[in-house]
């Protein structure tokens, strides 16, 4: 069985050319593009790129467990069936394997599915089809069948969810070529960053992390939207460079404004985009400041950062005053809830990170 509903509430033609690229008019936006920013919550952005998208494009549909008449588990999709149709954004048998090949389908055929998967680990019984025929259909065709969806992945803890809930798989796709792997930490990357997803002409794994559902920011729908593949300057600093994504951004930039008060300058690098990689935009960051810090979730062992420490070694050598640090999760599973707080990275171990960086005036 899957999970009861959580009690948090989110305040052009199906013949479309699959190779469709993301557009940044004001047309492509949708008719309910407003000019003045505006504050939400991550969940009503998503909510609003999903609607915005819906109204741009006939083509666009959204599906999955309990999202039509329910909104979602998290609320992302309330509202959307009742505005746009159950032909527009309709529920699923829970069959997660069901979905995604179901999504391979209409993706073949003009169509531009957008899945949610409810949870993280509920999305592994649909690995099989994302492994071996989404990432991989553009190869197999040689171009010639593209398959331009979403899949929708909430993950990452720090809601007290028991085991299924919170797992931090991104290494799984991030390993997959064909594969484009975003996830946001902000509500107005959230918004940004699933409008160039849904049109994006090839497969998207899009995370988000569930624990930033209820952060708020300022949200501007008229903005260019972000281009997947590039990395965001979150904070400058000049002593070491902290690089984080998803659900580790806000612990990155509150670490960052501890090691301010202790007198230490630390830029923040928001990677965004897992796959394809901005080697350019974080390593730049790091020459500049020659000391690196990786924060993620999940467990430290062959995960998306040691990738990243692997890369920015590489690349950055000759400028590291120190070796690459990692700050991640444990190489155990999941914690249970009252042992959350200890398994995920915080701001104490990320200081002590930055600590052992190999300081002169240490």
């Amino acid at each position: 069985m899957h999970d009861a509903p959580a009690d948090h509430s989110a305040d052009h033609s199906a013949g479309h050319s699959a190779g469709r690229s993301a557009d940044n008019s004001a047309a492509d936006r949708g008719p309910e593009a407003t000019p003045a920013p505006t504050t939400m919550t991550m969940a009503q952005a998503l909510n609003r790129a999903l609607a915005d998208s819906l109204a741009a494009d006939r083509a666009v549909l959204v599906f999955g467990e309990d999202v039509g008449t329910l909104g979602g588990v998290f609320r992302i999709t309330d509202g959307l069936a009742a505005r746009f149709g159950e032909q527009r954004c309709f529920d699923t048998p829970l069959a997660e394997s069901g979905i995604v090949g179901t999504a391979v389908g209409m993706a073949m055929n003009g169509l531009r599915p957008v899945v949610e998967m409810q949870f993280d680990a509920f999305a592994y019984p649909a690995f099989e089809q994302i492994v071996d025929h989404v990432a991989k259909m553009g190869n197999r065709t040689r171009g010639a069948v593209r398959l331009p969806l979403v899949i929708r992945i909430p993950y990452a803890g720090g809601i007290g969810g028991v085991e299924h809930h919170s797992d931090s798989s991104e290494a799984y796709y991030a390993h997959t070529p064909g594969l484009t792997v975003v996830t946001p930490s902000t509500p107005q990357d959230a918004y940004g960053l699933l409008r160039a997803a849904i049109a994006h002409p090839d497969p998207v794994v899009f995370l988000e992390p569930k624990k930033l559902y209820w952060s708020t920011g300022e949200v501007d729908v008229a903005a260019p939207l972000p281009r997947i593949g590039s990395a965001r300057i979150a904070r400058q600093g000049t002593d070491a460079t902290l690089i984080a994504y998803g659900p580790t951004v806000p612990v990155a930039l509150a670490a960052a404004e501890a090691a301010d008060e202790e007198g230490r300058s630390l830029a923040v690098v928001d990677v965004r985009t897992l796959t394809p990689f901005d080697d350019e935009t974080v390593c730049a960051a790091v020459r500049a400041t020659g000391r690196a810090v990786v924060v993620a979730e999940a467990p430290g062992f062959a995960s998306v950062a040691a990738e990243i420490a692997a890369r920015v070694s590489e690349r950055c050598f000759h400028h590291l005053e120190a070796p690459v640090r990692r700050v991640t999760g444990f190489d155990t599973p999941f914690a249970p809830p009252k042992l959350e707080r200890f398994y995920l990275p915080g701001v104490d171990r990320v200081l002590d990170a930055v600590d052992d960086l190999q300081w002169e005036d240490a």
